[in-house]
């Protein structure tokens, strides 16, 4: 027999499934060790893997779907049996939401004890099923690569997303036979067809009001290079979901009416609904409602890799589905003469511009101390540059900083929307700066998000890893409160004690500040950027503004 046919005996199957790690480019594994899966991590160790360990196996799955969002290539989590994969459930579940490639690979107790009420027996195949795009346990040692090999090509190509893989104690500790798969590259689509390119270029040509909604998939760095090109022969007007943060460049930003989502009261909610014509670009319904945003007055156009999910309220016309960025730049080609915007349009657009100007010129001025979230905003838009990545967790923080801060580089921005997940941002903010570790990062979260996740502070000062995260701090679940309020006219379950996060953050060797004073903000800020590691900055906001989010917000009502 040929050498080259001959099948590999391996001393374990753990050293089968790092070859098939080591085989897709895994460069790291983020997870906990247990019985059921600590030959893997052992295998490991002989690899080319960097071993990540993480104080809690959720944010393993946030960890590497950070990576696997700024790389496009799934990141990985590796968890023992039972509760180490309960614990991986939100974390998965919210990569899935959010259009993040993960493959999480799970430990089991021995095949022959499945059926038996031993330690840590758990059916995770059907825990996860309904929350990845694929979920399969290893039945057979000689199956390894191809379970493996398989869970990351659905993890990463059409919508990403998460993908799980049970590995029974006994595939990975006993000897296995078989060959390792060679990592294939995505297929590439085509862009949509011509014909049907033709007719969107038409409905262009005849629309009065038309509008770009931009979602997660528009955000690929070539998608959102394509977008450009097609902004600039066209001049539509544009709006975007959270999660497609970065898309447009500053060069169109006259044109860019803002993020939607959660409440349908912004610039973008109101050109959606004063057009005629909706361009939906990598977008699916999770997130943000088509109920919103689509009053049914407009045609729909939906351009994906995959066809629409639809639904009553999203039911497109026409659908170009292929490469976003083939079929952006086809369409391009066909739009003959820019957009003469409508009197509406342009009002909406001019006011959104006067109150960016408006920001930019007063938010310095709120200073009242707790400080008013908009004097904070418009302090970390002075520190996050282009060459800054921010994650972003959810609160009230998020809508302000959705809606007020801008950014101009593709995937600079991690935003939750589908899940809308409290405890992502730190998780997240170390798996994008082991991506790119000449990069500072920033992450944002709220007092009561921050300790969901604060554990893996340890992890970023073990990596030494050059992140600054952010507290808003008022003691209070306010994005709840604030919705209770409305409804009930009282509060319950949202209060809780204060923390001295300046000391909790040294505690684990952190560089740790706290702001004092509304004058002390910029100073401190830029002291906490000046740190070559982990630093804290806790902040105190003050949230009476925020029941105006959920109304028409005009920030000349406050600046």
């Amino acid at each position: 027999m040929d050498n080259e046919n001959r099948v590999r005996q391996w001393a374990h199957g753990a050293d089968m499934v790092v070859g098939q790690l080591e085989a897709q480019g895994v460069k790291q594994v983020f997870g906990i060790p247990g019985a059921k899966i600590d030959k893997v991590f052992d295998s490991l160790l002989d690899s080319t893997i960097q071993i990540i360990p993480v104080r809690h196996e959720a944010n393993a799955a946030f960890m590497a779907a950070a990576v696997g969002r700024i790389t496009g290539k799934a990141g990985v989590a590796l968890v023992t049996s039972g509760p180490g994969c309960s614990n991986l459930i939100t974390g998965m579940a919210t990569a899935n939401s959010e259009g993040d490639p993960v493959v999480a690979l799970g430990g089991a107790v021995r095949r022959a004890d499945k059926a038996r009420q031993v330690h840590q027996s758990m059916d995770t195949v059907a825990m996860f099923s309904p929350v990845t795009k694929y979920a399969v346990e290893v039945s057979s040692s000689d199956a390894i690569a191809e379970v493996v090999s398989n869970a990351f090509r659905v993890a990463e190509h059409g919508r990403p997303g998460s993908a799980f893989v049970s590995l029974p104690q006994d595939i990975v500790d006993l000897p296995a036979t078989g060959n390792i798969l060679p990592a294939g590259n995505a297929p590439k689509l085509g862009p949509a067809p011509d014909a049907s390119i033709d007719h969107v270029a038409a409905l262009v040509r005849e629309a009065k009001n038309p509008v770009i909604l931009l979602g997660l998939m528009a955000s690929q760095p070539e998608n959102s290079r394509a977008l450009h090109r097609l902004l600039e022969k066209s001049h539509i007007p544009v709006t975007s979901t959270y999660q497609a943060a970065g898309a447009v460049n500053q060069e169109h930003f006259t044109r860019f009416a803002g993020r939607v989502g959660l409440f349908n009261n912004q610039a973008g909610d109101r050109l959606l609904h004063l057009a005629d014509l909706i361009i939906c670009v990598g977008y699916s319904p999770v997130e943000y409602e088509p109920a919103m945003w689509n009053s049914g007055n407009a045609t729909l156009v939906h351009i994906d890799v995959l066809p629409a999910y639809e639904e009553s309220h999203y039911a497109p016309e026409i659908e170009l589905v292929g490469d976003i960025a083939g079929t952006l730049e086809k369409l391009a080609e066909r739009i003959a003469q820019p957009l003469v915007l409508s009197d509406r349009a342009s009002e909406i657009l001019i006011d959104r511009q006067n109150q960016r100007e408006l920001l930019a010129r007063r938010g310095a001025q709120l200073n009242q101390f707790a400080l008013h979230p908009l004097r904070i905003v418009r302090a970390m838009q002075d520190i996050i540059n282009s060459d800054v990545t921010l994650t972003v967790d959810m609160g009230s923080f998020h809508i302000w900083i959705a809606r007020y801060l801008y950014s101009f580089r593709a995937r600079q921005v991690m935003i939750s929307n589908g899940q809308q997940t409290m405890g992502v941002a730190l998780p997240w903010a170390i798996g994008a700066w082991l991506v790119e570790p000449g990069r500072k990062v920033v992450s944002v979260s709220g007092d009561g998000g921050f300790l969901q996740s604060s554990m893996e502070l340890e992890t970023a000062v073990r990596l030494k890893a050059n992140v600054l995260h952010i507290i808003w701090v008022d003691n209070a679940y306010n994005m709840v409160a604030i919705q209770e309020e409305k409804k009930y006219q009282r509060l319950s379950g949202v209060n809780f004690g204060p923390v001295d996060f300046k000391v909790y953050a040294e505690a684990f060797g952190a560089a740790g500040f706290a702001v004092e004073s509304a004058e002390a903000l910029e100073p401190t800020l830029r002291a906490a950027m000046d740190v070559d590691g982990p630093a804290v900055v806790a902040i105190p906001v003050d949230y009476s503004d925020n029941p105006l989010l959920m109304g028409q917000l005009h920030l000349s009502q406050i600046l």
